[in-house]
């Protein structure tokens, strides 16, 4: 089974790029993030030509996130557990279904930027609710895939040039510690485990050059539980995908389970 993880950085303005990956790799399940768009205009018709089905948490202009399978997708959640205020369309969750099911979220979570504000402090609580609903998926103990934008990244190597993000949101050592404490739980870093070469990246600024200089950073992962992980076989970042035309800023992680 192949899982994409891809922030697409709006599905509509980006739609002619993202469905000729699909063609390409022809992913059994992607989770799409920061879409942009509210459920109504996801451009459902022009996926489901191509095989999948759809469960969508849109939001107009900003955030949003989807998952596509060409499985039917059951026990579908939207949003994450533990503030019925947060109106943030981050979160969205389903098991996938087949002769192992595995339960998918695709996740964009906060970029929490400038730092000491409340961006910041939202961008924190996220990720603690992340954590506790974790805990409470690994309890089924069952394949699971938490796979997304996490905005964070992890060490120094994950930058072209760290020195460059230290008062930035994605790597201050809070920020830092709460991914870590996910991996703590008991979930495993794909792109760690089966790869982890120096100098990959899942996403180049529009700015500066960042991408002929291969100025990056690694900010979308897929973080497996034992059950997924004791299935994995591949991780691989789509780089090439940044150099089309009309491209997001971030490319597709793909990995396999061996199911």
């Amino acid at each position: 089974m192949k899982i994409a993880t891809w922030n697409v950085n709006s599905v509509n303005a980006r739609l002619e790029t993202v469905l000729r990956w699909f063609e390409e790799v022809s992913p059994d399940v992607a989770c799409l993030q920061e879409i942009k768009c509210v459920d109504e205009k996801f451009p459902a018709e022009a996926f489901e030509r191509l095989g999948y089905n759809i469960a969508v948490n849109g939001q107009k202009t900003y955030n949003g996130v989807a998952i596509l399978s060409k499985t039917p997708l059951e026990d579908v959640r939207k949003g994450l557990p533990g503030d019925d205020a947060d109106d943030h369309a981050r979160y969205l969750e389903a098991v996938i279904s087949g002769p192992t099911p595995v339960r998918v979220a695709s996740i964009y979570l906060p970029n929490g930027n400038p730092i000491g504000t409340d961006k910041f402090a939202y961008k924190l609580a996220w990720m603690a609710r992340l954590n506790a609903h974790a805990r409470e998926l690994l309890a089924f103990e069952e394949p699971l895939a938490l796979v997304g934008d996490y905005n964070v990244i992890p060490e120094p190597r994950d930058a072209a040039n760290p020195q460059n993000w230290t008062g930035d949101a994605l790597f201050q050592t809070e920020s830092r510690e709460a991914f870590r404490a996910l991996k703590w739980l008991g979930l495993t870093e794909a792109f760690l485990e089966v790869d982890g070469s120096p100098e990959s990246y899942t996403f180049w600024d529009y700015q500066a050059g960042a991408w002929p200089r291969n100025n990056g950073i690694r900010i979308d992962h897929a973080l497996l539980s034992p059950q997924a992980a004791d299935k994995l076989t591949a991780c691989v970042i789509h780089r090439d995908v940044r150099g089309w035309d009309k491209p997001s800023d971030h490319v597709p992680v793909v990995i396999e389970l061996d199911l």
